[in-house]
């Protein structure tokens, strides 16, 4: 699961990272409108945590945006603002939550979590493309009906590389979206290298009608034969 935090406030964006790695999520943040809404055309995340305070914009103009390309990401508004206004505009806007800082981080989780489990039932939760069955909520695969044993990073990069299916996507692209931000690029790729050898190879074993191509120096795609 990824989260973007957008949060202006460098402290408690701080904490939030720490608690999310700690959580074993992964996540991206931003501290403004402009690199949130610079996120979002490039990237999906599970849900996103946002601040309607930001220094360039209201973070009720990001919740215009995702309605307006139809995004589907779960939002948890986290802000000082208490008013019933406030509230009620968020979630007009199609935020999921509201939550008013300052906050328990346990809560901040299970909201997070709740917000999760809604939005893969309402997006439906079974992903297919060729011959493969993917249960999101399960965390399965299946190819003609045969489970497919795969480790939880395949399984991320599966659904990644089918959620943009016939499209090139860089190998950074992967990268942060499993792993998030604060890695180490050098390690991390070698990781995924693996991680997409054994991939290959279990889907082909399986005889799926799908092919993990690579771009050379670019990354890799995912096509139907």
């Amino acid at each position: 699961m990824k989260v973007l935090i957008v949060e202006d406030d460098i402290d408690l964006q701080g904490i939030l990272m720490d608690f999310l790695s700690k959580e074993k999520y992964a996540f991206d943040a931003v501290s403004s409108y402009k690199e949130a809404s610079d996120r979002i055309s490039l990237y999906n995340y599970d849900c996103i945590l946002l601040d309607i305070n930001l220094p360039d914009a209201s973070g009720f103009k990001l919740l215009d945006e995702l309605k307006e390309v139809n995004k589907t990401e779960g939002v948890i508004i986290i802000s000082a603002r208490d008013s019933i206004d406030d509230k009620i505009k968020g979630l007009n806007l199609g935020a999921d939550d509201y939550l008013t800082k300052p906050f328990h981080l346990s809560e901040l989780n299970a909201r997070i979590q709740a917000v999760i489990r809604r939005k893969k039932f309402e997006t439906g939760r079974k992903v297919l493309f060729g011959n493969i069955e993917i249960d999101l909520l399960q965390i399965v695969v299946k190819i003609d009906g045969n489970l497919v044993s795969v480790t939880k990073k395949e399984f991320d990069i599966l659904q990644h590389l089918i959620a943009n299916k016939n499209i090139v996507v860089s190998k950074n692209s992967i990268l942060e979206y499993i792993w998030g931000d604060y890695v180490d690029n050098s390690l991390s790729l070698d990781l995924l290298s693996t991680h997409l050898k054994n991939l290959k190879k279990k889907l082909k074993q399986a005889n799926a009608t799908v092919e993990i191509r690579n771009v050379y120096g670019v990354g890799y795609q995912i096509i139907e034969l």
